[in-house]
């Protein structure tokens, strides 16, 4: 019966007893003060600690989501859930809750792109092809949106992207790295523009889905990657809404109405 209990979960990630924990085989006591976030990060999801240089790269991408402004519906749902009385923990979980497919998933798509022209290059098609077919399987097989790529707002150039690509060609240069899904992001916007004839701006999710790719993460663990992230600012704008005030405010302004589209409308 005692093992039915204890083996009820069964687990890799920390063990436990009375005065001892230990995270992956770590004693907690020797990760304080000697690991950073970011290292604690890959320790849990992945099994082992990275190096300094892992580590610097993953926090580069971690801090570049962090928040995009209330305009993002994530942010605007912790901030109206704290005027409807939630407090930080459930504004943040309204917000992570949000960061699915349309919201949040694209990063976790981009990473699965990019791993199928990584494989059609592995197995000998030229880089450009291989990122034009497998752009077009894309479009005919999930959706006609390419995931990390475009940019409503961030027009030409999404600030970040270009930054976090040269952090990967230093890390690259340095071996922390292979680079070679830099080139395949570059190659994806390569084509994008001569399809569009415009610039089709690699946007925050095309740029850290290229450093989480880089860095061995799998797709869904993309996606968690930038929950995480965004979380930080989740947190921050709930917090200062609680700082400003405010009761049951919604996505406008009560003067504004929305669009009526039913039978017998209401004349001004």
């Amino acid at each position: 019966m005692s093992n039915d209990v204890s083996d009820w979960w069964s687990t890799s990630i920390i063990d436990m007893a009375p005065g001892q924990i230990r995270m992956r085989g770590h004693p907690i006591q020797d990760l304080i003060g000697n690991v950073t976030f970011p290292q604690m990060v890959w320790l849990m999801t992945r099994g082992d600690l990275p190096s300094d240089d892992q580590a610097r790269l993953l926090e580069c991408a971690l801090v570049a989501a962090v928040d995009h402004g209330p305009q993002a519906p994530s942010i605007a749902a912790a901030r109206m859930a704290v005027t409807c009385g939630l407090g930080l923990n459930g504004a943040m979980a309204n917000a992570v809750n949000m960061l699915d497919d349309v919201h949040g998933g694209a990063g976790e798509q981009a990473v699965e792109l990019f791993g199928w022209i990584d494989e059609a290059e592995q197995a000998g098609q030229p880089l450009d092809e291989a990122t034009a077919t497998m752009i077009d399987r894309w479009q005919a097989d999930r959706s006609k949106f390419i995931p990390g790529f475009g940019h409503r707002f961030h027009k030409p150039e999404d600030p970040r992207a270009p930054r976090l690509l040269g952090l990967v060609d230093e890390a690259a240069q340095a071996g922390t790295v292979s680079g070679r899904f830099a080139h395949i992001g570059r190659a994806m916007q390569h084509c994008l523009n001569a399809r569009k004839g415009k610039p089709v701006p690699m946007n925050i999710d095309g740029a850290t889905a290229v450093i989480y790719a880089e860095l061995g993460f799998s797709g869904p663990l993309a996606r968690g990657l930038f929950c995480l992230s965004r979380s930080v600012g989740a947190m921050a704008h709930a917090w200062e809404q609680m700082q400003q005030g405010g009761r049951n405010k919604g996505p406008t302004p009560p003067a504004y109405r929305w669009t009526y589209t039913g039978e017998n409308p209401i004349e001004d």
